[in-house]
């Protein structure tokens, strides 16, 4: 019988070792969101983000769910890697800083919340991305040849 996970790579990993923990705690920081998301009845979009839904409250709600299986599916991606994968690191701390990088100009530049009321998502997104362009330097690094 065939094993859903091929076998692991980890041995072949050459980058520092606190960059598939990093990429782990980020995958944490993008399923726990997705579950919100995903089965809060408001998406969080009331109780977090503090949205007035309006006349438009069921497209709200959907583009919240929505977003909340994007997040299930990149964070368990995420953290197979951070697992299993970890030759992948490098690869996906990019997938973070191209995801958070892009939420910080929306959130923050190209389409500020008229309220003024940032989501928490808003402040941790631009954290996010400075770690995660550290992390990517350190896995990219030979630990083997530093040693």
């Amino acid at each position: 019988m065939a094993s859903l996970l091929p076998p692991s790579t980890n041995g072949a990993y050459r980058g520092s070792r606190a960059a598939p923990w990093f990429l782990g705690l980020a995958a944490l920081g993008t399923i726990i969101p997705g579950l919100i998301h995903s089965f809060l009845p408001d998406g969080g979009a009331v109780v977090i983000a503090k949205l007035d839904l309006g006349a438009q409250a069921e497209l709200v709600r959907a583009l919240f769910a929505w977003e909340g299986a994007t997040q299930l599916a990149l964070g368990l991606g995420m953290l197979a890697v951070a697992v299993r994968y970890q030759p992948l690191t490098p690869l996906f701390l990019v997938l973070v800083i191209v995801e958070r990088g892009l939420m910080s100009l929306y959130g923050w530049v190209l389409l500020p919340p008229s309220s003024g009321h940032h989501p928490p998502e808003h402040f941790a997104s631009p954290l996010v991305v400075g770690l995660a362009v550290v992390f990517l330097v350190l896995s990219l690094r030979d630990r083997r040849a530093d040693a």
